[in-house]
């Protein structure tokens, strides 16, 4: 007969780089399918979402300017980390979603695979998108997608890892950097990815996972004036008016999207024309 204590694991917010405890000091009970308490992840605070955007904004520079190459391997790298804490994830949504071992196993070789996916487009997209415009002279003139800056997203409540992967593999193979709010209901896939974030080569503060509650957090995204886009795919479609209202002040892109493709990348993306002379 076994006499250990059962150490419960201890959620924070992935901020930069590291997992601070929320600065409001509040947390919320997630229990599992059963009823039986599980965690009690943070309540992110309009400072923790402020110090996540000032963290994005200083990591986009150096992101940005990596090569595409590089920010494919690094989501490579994601997918290969994911693929080893494979039992981890599978036993997390099989607790709190109640889902079957089957069902489990196939949303994470989906998360696994949608990485892979996107990290193939990293050197792509610029194909996809680019231009060699006609003009009158003697100029070459480029058209070339580059990435907006910092954006914000709403992961969906379900599937709660999956949907968090396409809410940030699009965004961040482009070269933005991301603030997302994780699943409500189940958010210990995201923080557990963090963790994989944590150890792999994603630069501090290129993504910053928040937990807290959609209605409290998502104005504020909508509002702060240093998001540039916005990924409201996991906000009830009743509320897609008043965010798009209140991004309006500062022109934030923001967008819902039903499906992964490279839409997605290309939604928070700008085009940029380079004129160049034509040598004699």
């Amino acid at each position: 007969m076994s006499n250990r204590i059962d150490v419960k694991k201890t959620y924070k917010l992935f901020i930069n780089g590291v997992f601070p405890r929320t600065e409001s000091g509040r947390t919320y009970e997630v229990k599992s399918a059963k009823g039986s308490f599980i965690a009690n992840p943070c309540l992110a605070s309009r400072k923790d979402l402020k110090d996540a955007v000032v963290a994005a904004r200083a990591a986009h520079h150096g992101w940005n300017k990596a090569t595409a190459y590089n920010k494919g391997q690094i989501l490579y790298r994601l997918a290969e980390m994911l693929e080893g804490r494979r039992a981890q994830f599978v036993d997390e949504i099989i607790a709190v979603t109640g889902a079957t071992k089957a069902k489990a196993e196939k949303e994470v070789s989906e998360s696994v695979d949608r990485l892979v996916w996107y990290a193939g487009w990293s050197d792509k997209i610029s194909s996809l998108s680019g231009a060699l415009n006609p003009v009158a002279g003697p100029y070459y003139n480029f058209t070339i997608p580059e990435s907006m800056g910092v954006v914000a997203a709403i992961a969906p409540e379900t599937p709660s890892l999956l949907g968090l992967i396409d809410v940030i593999a699009p965004i961040i193979v482009s070269g933005n950097t991301l603030v997302v709010l994780a699943s409500s209901k189940a958010p210990l896939s995201a923080m557990s990815f963090a963790e994989v974030i944590a150890t792999s080569d994603v630069p501090a503060g290129v993504i910053n996972i928040l937990t807290g509650m959609k209605d409290e957090i998502a104005p504020w995204m909508a509002s702060h004036m240093d998001i540039d886009g916005f990924d409201i795919t996991g906000l009830a479609t009743k509320k897609h008016a008043e965010i798009r209202a209140s991004g309006a002040e500062n022109l934030k892109r923001i967008f819902a999207f039903k499906s992964h493709d490279p839409a997605r990348i290309l939604a928070f993306m700008e085009a940029k024309t380079v004129w160049h002379p034509i040598g004699l």
